[in-house]
This record gives structure tokens, C-alpha cells and sequence, in this order.
């Protein structure tokens, strides 16, 4: 069993207490996200996960209507399935516009299987998720944080922060724990998670909509892969598939 610990105002909170409020400090992963980012001894080995751990999942409440869920280390052997997913994939840059001009998104992305065959647990994880949340995770996305220059800015999932009903989103982040950080949509003190080395973290309720969430750029960091999970929202999406 995996031990959560949240502060608020000094005072600990634990997963399935009430709301930890915008202004609470979070570290998800205080001990492990001081590790080396070099794989380990226990990184090594053949990727597995284990769908009876989904047991020990804590919930934190954000809020009334938002939540999140957390898993430390769920894929073992982590480091080879990072690998399989960095070599055998093939990464694209993407460019938005900010303002007046275009700029380059801070990271590489890829699709499932459209860049590539991922790795057969991706869709072992999959379908263990899907299952244990009664939701067809249907779309697999991944982004590639090569350093601390790459970041994502703030932001709700596309489609789903417009959504009233509830939604659910499962990461999975491989390689060097990051700092992710989450805040109520509009502005406010974050909440912040430390993320990597197969943790499984998972975003659910209202939290698309009334949350945003970020990773920042540091100084330092080595990569990290996040592999995402999501439904297929848009019934354009849906027919068009």
C-alpha cells in the first residue's frame, strides 16, 4: 500500500479525505522523485503491469467535482518500455500559434498506432484501465519531454475541458520524474505532483474543465515519456475513425 502526502496548512491529508484546495503542496512521490534519473537495477528487466494493483489506487478530491488518482511504480522494468517507445517511434514537432506569430511546441508527440507499434503492454495497460474505470480508452497519445527545455503550458484536455460531464484521463510517465503541476481554471496557487519512473496518475470528474494543468521547464532534468490515455470524445471523431 502506497502512502499519499499532502499538506494543507500543515496539516496531512490522506487519499479520500476532503477537498486539498488550490493552495495545498502535494508531493506524490517525495522519497522516489529524489532517485537518480539513470535507470536502476529495478528498471531493468522485461516492462509488466499488474492489474490487481489498481487496488491500492488513492483518491484525492480537488474539489466538490474534480479528483485525482495516483499509483506510484506501477510498470515494473519501466526503463526498457521508455526505450522501446523513444527507438521504435516515430516523434513529430508541432507548431500553434501564440498571439502574433507561430511558434514550436516545447516537445516531441506521437499517436498510437499511427507513429508507430508501441510496445504490446501499452495495450495490456490499456485494456486494464478500461476495465477498471468502465471507459473505452480508445486514443493513445504520447509526449517526449527530451529535457528540462521541454515543457507544456497550461491547459485542460482539448475536447474535454468543454465537457460537462465527467471525464477520465490516465498517464502513465516513464524515465525522470517531473514536476506536474495542477491549478483552478482561471488562475490560482497550483498543486504540485513529482511524476516518472511508471507512475500512473489519473484525472477524473470535473478536473478537465475546472482544473488546468502544466509541467514546467527546469534547469536539469533527463527524459521523460507520458503516455496517455483518453476515450474518444468527439462523435465527429467517432464516426470518422
Amino acid at each position: 500500500m502506497w502512502s499519499l502526502r499532502v499538506e494543507k496548512n500543515g496539516k496531512r491529508l490522506t487519499p479520500g479525505s476532503s477537498s486539498v484546495g488550490p493552495e495545498a503542496t502535494a508531493s506524490l512521490g517525495a522519497v522516489r522523485a529524489a532517485v537518480p534519473s539513470q535507470p536502476t537495477l529495478f528498471d531493468r528487466g522485461a516492462p509488466t503491469v499488474d492489474a490487481g494493483a489498481l487496488a491500492a489506487l488513492g483518491r484525492v478530491h480537488l474539489d466538490a467535482s474534480a479528483w485525482v488518482e495516483y499509483l506510484p511504480a506501477w510498470v515494473s522494468g519501466e526503463d526498457a518500455l521508455m526505450d522501446a517507445l523513444v527507438r521504435g517511434t516515430s516523434w513529430h514537432s508541432e507548431r500553434r500559434q501564440m498571439y502574433d506569430r507561430v511558434v514550436d511546441v516545447p516537445r516531441l508527440v506521437a499517436s498510437l498506432p499511427e507513429d508507430g507499434p508501441g510496445h504490446p503492454l501499452i495495450e495490456r495497460m490499456r485494456e486494464i484501465l478500461s476495465a477498471h474505470y468502465e471507459t473505452a480508452f480508445a486514443r493513445v497519445s504520447m509526449g517526449y519531454y527530451r529535457s528540462g527545455t521541454d515543457s507544456v503550458a497550461w491547459h485542460g484536455d482539448y475536447v474535454a475541458r468543454e465537457m460537462e460531464e465527467p471525464t477520465v484521463v490516465a498517464t502513465v510517465s516513464l524515465g525522470a520524474p517531473r514536476r506536474f503541476l495542477l491549478r483552478p481554471r482561471g488562475g490560482g496557487p497550483s498543486t504540485a505532483f513529482s511524476l516518472g519512473r511508471g507512475d500512473l496518475f489519473v484525472m477524473g470528474g470535473a478536473c478537465q474543465r475546472t482544473w488546468q494543468h502544466a509541467i514546467p521547464k527546469v534547469a536539469r532534468a533527463l527524459p521523460r515519456v507520458a503516455v496517455m490515455f483518453r476515450p474518444i470524445w468527439d462523435p465527429i471523431e467517432l464516426h470518422s475513425s
